[in-house]
């Protein structure tokens, strides 16, 4: 049974809600059989490429809110995180443009190895203290993952590998009326948005999982 998911590097409630995503199918194991597909959205994609804010002073101009409430957000998402197993810097973070990191996602899944790309990507964005937006620490962290540094270093230096294939995503996300992400598809059939608690994922994963099986 397929399930795409769309989402974004920079996006925290992403990281979490993977991290619920995968613990339903581990509880799971053995009753449903689950291939993932990961989907590209760009939650800021008319930034520039190089242009590279601190997350904190962008979330507070983003939603018009105080610098100390923005701070206090990553805090709160720092806990959810923890909570999941996940590592989370607080403080310092920095946000750009996704679009360079996705190319290499779509070059990732050709090669079978997306799931481990977008855990190294999620793991430098949202763990590490150095910035996923800077292009040398973007190959390192892919080759790292598995892929060959050529490979990535041949698709960052063309523009428009794999464009189309971000493109194409994102045209379907809207398509189906993503305006935010996380956003699961399970099955063609049931849409799940947001980083939802473990329990939902694992009950929408049962359901359409019965569904398709033939009656006894």
């Amino acid at each position: 049974m397929r399930v795409d998911i769309w989402s974004d590097i920079a996006c925290p409630w992403c990281y979490v809600g993977k991290a619920r995503f995968d613990k339903a199918v581990e509880a799971l194991e053995g009753k449903v059989a689950v291939e993932v597909r990961h989907r590209s959205f760009e939650l800021d994609p008319d930034r520039e490429p190089g242009d590279v804010d601190a997350v904190v002073p962008m979330i507070a101009k983003k939603y018009g809110i105080s610098p100390a409430q923005a701070q206090a957000n990553e805090y709160k998402l720092g806990d959810l995180a923890k909570l999941e197993g996940l590592e989370y810097r607080t403080e310092n973070r920095d946000h750009g443009n996704t679009f360079d990191l996705h190319r290499i996602l779509h070059l990732a899944a050709e090669q079978g190895l997306e799931a481990p790309v977008w855990k190294a990507f999620y793991a430098a964005n949202f763990a590490d203290e150095a910035s996923i937006f800077e292009r040398e620490r973007v190959v390192q962290v892919a080759v790292a993952a598995g892929l060959a540094e050529a490979d990535v270093v041949a698709v960052l230096d063309d523009p428009e590998r794999y464009r189309e294939a971000v493109r194409a995503d994102e045209a379907e996300a809207a398509a189906l009326g993503a305006t935010g992400v996380p956003f699961f598809v399970i099955d063609e059939k049931y849409g799940v948005s947001g980083a939802q608690p473990t329990a939902l994922f694992a009950e929408v994963l049962e359901k359409a999982w019965d569904e398709r099986q033939p009656a006894a």
